[in-house]
């Protein structure tokens, strides 16, 4: 539960130097270099991006290509292996390496974009010639040359394809023109080829009645096929159409032989992408005649290594640590124990932590889990998450994803779950106790001012106010860590207190729990609390300011009851997949009774698929719904984000999983 404090880096070194200090703080994992002010006597340094961004895109296109042929055939002969994942493990000594192997790259990317272009190239020609096979078919029988043809002093020859369905239309039309004269040549189920020679006196009608009925024109008419007849030319187009198929099979071979060149075409598009960025941190330093300067936070544990890495690089430098001022805004860098930091991106999603407030992730994680583990409330969905988000969380444990980190929050929750199930007596919807610890959901009522109210409702709600108790002390406990002690009891102390009250006022209201003490000690408290909440809201406002402060504050008492009832969501969401989960299980259990084979077989089939469509819906709800009273209840108390992540100089890399430069290991796995 910290947020890691910064040191802020002020360096000054010899313009020889810059690329070796750069490597120097990326090698530490520890350095987020930021915008140097503008100092007398200095400029921007320059810079050449283009030129890299240009490079690392043409690199990056081939490997796509790459990847993409080689993925089609693992795809197509079912090959399964881990050769195009990412992530996979990179030695640091290996990852520099990279920058001596341009010229192995160049000819490898030259190389891919060769067979691609071929590819291309090839599949024009293979999509041309599949085309005029296809329209050679019908010609096939054709024993003639094509220039037979022709036309000829007084005539003029039709040779092409008309539609075989409307047959009777175009043949009696074409037989009432007495000069000419046509022949059904072939024909392949939908169209028929046509001859037909009319006198060119003629020949305007025979246009007409042709065109009508959609006649196409050989295309075969030109002078590269007039000594060819059709059954050649339909053969010529096969064997030409075996031939560019023989010649992408060919390519495609060439390019998969390349498939053990994918990993190092990735090491060297991230070793890129890094040298990329080292030029665009130019933009944000400055510069003299020899020397440049540079700023950048640090994380206070890593000083002492930082330091010593840029002076193993040289020691004509300066180099001074100093505490970030309070008008900058340090980036935030989390340190949290394996479990909270699964929670860490449900907060960034809202917004990052500031650096000058304190992580909310351990206490938020607590309260996300359960209320989790109370929306699905029953045993056997809890272990399914515990062992099916954990087997997630530990198989990505070494290299943490998005989705493994969200994983690690289902699987935590899962216990919550498992401990809900058993207070609600519910196994995939089966009661497995004797006798039920809580309330059942569906039937059991507390009477609350006379009011029958959902007992678990009411439960709910409760453990909402304690959420919001929480979300003050937070408050209170913020502001004294930044001095203030009076904005800490006023606007997080009373509030507690007001909370407080509000609970016990409600358990007092309850018939089922005898107290009505309670009822008269949490009204007076909570009234006493919020008059000093209006009475002290406009403390550092002016008159007019005092009065509008007091009146916002106790209008807001209506905000502050809306969001107790924000919190029936929970027993809505609880309910619904708790019913949804009872019926699954009566129907089964009435299957199964039955002595019916098939239906005993349904009863399985209804058990595991009816359970697994709920645990899915109920964890898709959970997860929006408590995410929603996290940010919007509890964050709204003392909440304030808007912080940046520390973002360490080549720190994000897009193929490879990068080993410390102090891993002993250099081995790539």
């Amino acid at each position: 539960m910290a947020i890691v404090k910064m040191r802020k880096l002020n360096l000054i070194a010899m313009s020889y130097d810059k690329d070796g200090i750069l490597d120097a703080l990326h090698r530490t994992n520890a350095a987020e270099i930021t915008l140097h002010a503008d100092t007398e006597d200095t400029d921007l340094l320059p810079f050449e991006e283009k030129g890299i961004e240009e490079y690392l895109s043409s690199s990056e296109a081939a490997l796509g290509a790459l990847c993409g042929a080689v993925e089609a055939r693992q795809k197509a002969e079912k090959i399964k292996n881990d050769l195009l994942k990412d992530g996979f493990e990179v030695s640091y000594s290996q990852f520099v390496a990279a920058k001596d192997k341009k010229a192995e790259m160049d000819g490898l990317i030259e190389r891919i974009n060769a067979l691609l272009d071929e590819k291309n190239r090839l599949k024009g020609e293979y999509a041309k010639c599949e085309k005029l096979l296809k329209a050679a078919a019908i010609y096939q029988k054709l024993a003639l040359p094509f220039s037979a043809f022709c036309a000829t002093s007084y005539t003029k020859t039709y040779l092409g394809i008309l539609p075989l369905a409307k047959k009777e239309g175009w043949a009696a039309e074409l037989s009432a023109c007495e000069t000419a004269a046509f022949s059904l040549l072939n024909e392949d189920g939908e169209n028929a080829l046509v001859c037909a020679v009319v006198h060119k006196a003629e020949t305007e009608y025979v246009d007409g009645v042709l065109s009508s009925y959609g006649f196409v024109e050989s295309p075969f008419l030109g002078e590269e096929y007039k000594e060819k007849t059709g059954e050649e030319l339909y053969r010529a187009y096969e064997a030409e159409s075996e031939t560019l198929r023989g010649a992408l099979k060919e390519n495609e071979g060439a390019m998969y032989a390349l498939k053990e060149y994918i990993r190092p075409l990735k090491i060297y598009c991230d070793y890129l992408a890094f040298c990329l960025e080292k030029e665009k941190t130019a933009e944000k330093m400055r510069a003299t005649e020899t020397t440049f300067l540079l700023q950048a936070y640090v994380p206070a544990p890593a000083e002492e290594e930082v330091k010593a890495q840029i002076q193993s690089v040289s020691k004509a430098v300066y180099i001074e640590f100093s505490d970030p001022t309070e008008e900058e805004t340090p980036p935030t860098l989390l340190k949290n124990n394996g479990l909270v930091s699964s929670f860490e991106g449900i907060t960034n999603t809202y917004s990052v932590p500031h650096y000058r407030e304190f992580d909310p992730n351990t206490v938020m994680a607590f309260f996300y889990s359960l209320f989790m583990g109370f929306i699905i409330g029953d045993l056997g969905y809890g272990i399914v998450m515990l062992f099916g988000g954990g087997y997630i969380w530990w198989k990505h444990r070494a290299r943490p994803t998005g989705m493994s980190r969200l994983a690690g929050a289902f699987a935590i929750g899962g216990i919550f779950a498992i401990i809900w199930g058993c207070l609600f007596n519910s196994l995939f919807g089966f009661a497995i106790l004797p006798s039920t610890i809580m309330p059942n959901p569906q039937t059991d009522m507390w009477h609350l001012l006379g009011i029958a109210v959902p007992s678990v409702l009411i439960i709910a709600m409760l453990i909402g106010i304690v959420q919001l108790c929480v979300g003050y002390i937070c408050k209170a406990v913020q502001e004294w860590l930044r001095g203030n002690i009076l904005d800490g009891v006023f606007d997080g102390v009373v509030w507690t207190v007001f909370s407080v009250g509000v609970g016990l006022a409600i358990l007092g209201f309850l018939e089922e729990v005898g107290l009505p003490a309670l009822g008269k000690i949490g009204g007076i408290t909570a009234g006493v609390s919020l008059g000093i909440a209006i009475l002290t809201a406009g403390r550092k406002e002016k008159f007019f300011g005092k009065f509008t402060k007091g009146f916002g504050t106790a209008y807001g008492v209506i905000n502050y009851a809306s969001d107790i009832l924000s919190y029936a969501r929970l027993y809505g969401l609880m309910l619904s997949g708790a019913v949804i989960a009872q019926i699954i299980a009566n129907y089964s259990y009435g299957f199964f009774l039955s002595g019916n084979v098939l239906l005993m077989i349904l009863a399985v089939v209804l058990l595991v698929v009816g359970n697994a469509f709920n645990l899915i819906i109920n964890l898709l709800g959970a997860y929006i719904h408590d995410a929603r009273l996290q940010y919007v209840e509890f964050y709204g108390r003392f909440y304030e984000g808007d912080g940046e992540l520390f973002r360490p100089l080549g720190g994000e890399r897009k193929y490879i999983s990068l080993l410390p430069a102090t891993a002993s290991s250099d081995n790539q796995k």
